[in-house]
């Protein structure tokens, strides 16, 4: 049988979801240099090439995301590290890919700068305003403030330092694209924790539905190997093998389904007329059965064997004591939206408004089943009937699906 908790503890963030992180934090790059360029150019209308250098920054942005990828693909490994493990990585491993995307920039964009170069080289260019012209190597403009434009900074001395700046905003824009990494990584072991709650408390309940269902069939078993010694005590042989059959027929269909599994409620109707059916050649004349089942409540689920103990204990403390014929009815209805399923007989055998010793042990069985099913959702009244006897009511929702009301 398959197990439902996982067996890997370490969480990992989904492929398409660091795909889509990556791009977006490129495609922001992107608007906002494109932005930028463009607000330069309101400020310097002499300058065009605003079409022309969209291809460059797109392939820079391009090759941002590729050289990303390749960080997250080292990143990855320490997803199962404590968490400073996870910040020393990012901050060493966020150092060589800033180096990596500032020189992949200066290699597409020095083609475009140098073009840019010529065509502004003869114009007056205002004081300060080269300071928005980023990304772009080596560009010299002539007047206030000229000199080599590089990322950050208007005017820088020497092309390795106008690399260093470059590398530095490119080493802060991988940080925070780990930082963001880390918050989602976060954010699956968190939702990885619950699922393995969920199955754990799903696997705890499974068991004591078992349990609880467990607890009835030897109890049953007992009981009717009582009525097979009584009948085989008086001599009533043919009375005898026909509860045989009808036990056996009783088991096969008891026994075949999941014990945490729900029926339909025809199904359980069915398996309580069995139980009676051998009762009553116990009883003859003393047993009588009565069955109200609705046919739009015939595939309502619930827990298999729920109404076993609730008839057994009619049998055993209505029809047993009295001299009497006695009805034991099943019935079932639907109430302000809910299953009512109800178990009465008329035995007038003084209960003096209590269980007695071994009603309550059954009673308690079904309440606690209820409950571990349907949780606080069920309920179960028991007592004295109105006209005399004793009656049991089940309430809990109505389900007619399997995956209705999951476990």
């Amino acid at each position: 049988m398959e197990s439902e908790f996982p067996e890997d503890d370490t969480a990992h963030v989904p492929f398409g979801t660091v795909l889509a992180s990556i791009a977006g934090l490129w495609l922001t790059y992107f608007l906002l240099t494109t932005l930028r360029w463009e607000m330069l150019r309101w400020e310097l209308p002499g300058i065009g090439m605003s079409q022309e250098l969209l291809w460059p920054r797109a392939l820079v942005s391009l090759s941002g995301v590729v050289i990303t990828l390749g960080l997250w693909l080292v990143l990855r490994l320490f997803d199962s590290r404590p968490l400073w493990a996870k910040i020393v990585a990012a901050l060493i491993l966020s150092l060589p890919v800033a180096i990596a995307s500032a020189q992949a920039n200066q290699l597409i964009m020095k083609a475009p700068a140098e073009r840019l170069a010529e065509q502004i080289s003869s114009e007056e260019r205002r004081g300060g305003s080269g300071d928005v012209l980023n990304d772009l190597p080596g560009l010299n403009l002539p007047g206030r403030g000229s000199g080599p434009i590089a990322e950050g900074r208007a005017a820088m001395a020497t092309p390795w330092q106008e690399l260093t700046e470059l590398v530095f905003g490119r080493y802060f824009m991988m940080l925070a694209w780990c930082a963001l990494y880390l918050a989602l990584l976060t954010g699956e072991k968190a939702r990885a924790a619950e699922r393995r709650e969920g199955a754990f408390r799903r696997a705890a309940k499974a068991a004591e539905l078992r349990s609880l269902r467990y607890q009835v069939n030897p109890h049953f078993l007992f009981n009717t190997l009582n009525s097979l010694s009584a009948l085989v005590l008086t001599g009533k042989t043919q009375a005898a093998e026909k509860v045989i059959q009808t036990l056996s027929t009783f088991y096969r269909r008891s026994l075949a389904d999941d014990p945490t599994a729900d029926v339909p409620l025809r199904e359980e109707f069915a398996l309580q007329r069995l139980y009676l059916d051998i009762e009553a050649i116990r009883f003859p004349s003393r047993l009588r059965a009565c069955y109200e089942l609705p046919a739009e409540l015939e595939q309502a689920k619930v827990p298999g064997m729920i109404l076993q103990p609730l008839v057994e204990n009619s049998v055993k403390h209505a029809v047993a004591p009295s001299a009497d014929p006695v009805t034991i009815t099943l019935s079932a209805r639907e109430e302000y939206g809910r299953l009512v399923v109800s178990v009465s007989d008329d035995g007038r055998a003084d209960r003096g408004g209590e269980p007695r010793p071994g009603y309550g042990i059954g009673l308690a069985n079904v309440r606690e089943r209820l409950a571990a099913r349907f949780g606080k959702e069920a309920t179960i009244v028991s007592g004295p009937a109105p006209g005399g006897g004793y009656s049991t009511l089940l309430r809990m929702p109505i389900v007619r699906k399997a995956d209705e009301l999951p476990l």
